[in-house]
């Protein structure tokens, strides 16, 4: 009884320490205008961007658009994750290729996606399609790489071990593999998601498709700094909350896993 209270204790503690946090911070950003340290034309009041915050709340028009944005976001980023994993096991499964890929996989991963968007433009046009180019190619690489490390981590001895016991492959990447692997699996799909959402707003910005990034440019060119605000705070709360959805399922799905086990409830 006494290891659950002191778990509840900590949980507690952290989620107040949150809450004074945040007031603190709110507090310290109406300050900065209200004394005139910053113009409210660059940095409103933060009564203000909460204002401008519940209109977009219930704007059905906003609703839409976030709904565009995370739709792009979902298909790149399931796109992406297939296919990190599909060519990340076979790559890794077999030595030649790991070598033989080396050299084009540290080539392609370093550059950055945004340099892609002229292409992908040239290609699909202003189309979530275009979007879709930029999200795959990042997201891809998070997953791709930490499969492959994955795979490369089976122990020699186990792999020996499952042979000498005639499993087949299939029983192999089932028993051996896939146990190995899910570890790394988990730590780039988290960071794909995030990676993904980065790039499905910025898309939006630079191309033009309807979403959140759309609407923030459009905010900053009308000058209404409020709504850009408003709508920068939107964006951080869906990453917030993205990060807290892939940590939950990383914790159930590895809960066996001593990475996790030794870990303290979000």
């Amino acid at each position: 009884m006494r290891v659950p209270s002191t778990r509840r204790l900590r949980a507690l503690r952290k989620a107040v320490l949150g809450v004074v946090g945040l007031t603190g911070f709110l507090v310290v950003w109406q300050l900065i205008p209200t004394l005139g340290l910053i113009n409210p034309s660059y940095l409103p009041y933060v009564t203000d961007v909460l204002a401008r915050l519940f209109e977009q709340l219930v704007d059905l028009a906003f609703w839409r658009r976030l709904g565009g944005t995370m739709t792009s976001w979902a298909i790149g980023l399931t796109v992406a994750t297939i296919g990190a994993v599909v060519l990340g096991t076979v790559v890794g499964l077999v030595p030649f290729l790991r070598r033989a890929t080396h050299t084009m996989v540290e080539f392609l991963r370093p550059i950055p996606s945004v340099a892609l968007i002229p292409l992908a433009v040239l290609m699909f046009g202003i189309q979530r399609q275009a979007a879709l180019v930029i999200i795959i190619y990042a997201s891809f690489w998070q997953v791709f790489v930490q499969v492959i490390y994955g795979v490369a981590d089976v122990d020699a001895v186990a792999r020996d071990t499952a042979r000498g016991f005639g499993l087949t492959r299939r029983e192999q990447l089932t028993h051996l593999v896939l146990p190995t692997t899910l570890p790394y699996l988990m730590t780039g799909l988290r960071l794909a998601a995030a990676v993904a959402l980065i790039l499905a707003i910025t898309a939006e910005m630079v191309i033009g498709n309807p979403g959140l990034g759309r609407m923030i440019e459009l905010s900053r060119s009308a000058g209404d700094a409020a709504g850009l605000y408003a709508l920068v705070v939107v964006t951080g709360l869906l990453g917030l909350t993205v990060n807290i959805a892939f940590r939950f399922i990383e914790r159930r799905v590895l809960s066996w896993h001593q990475s996790v086990r030794g870990e303290e409830p979000l």
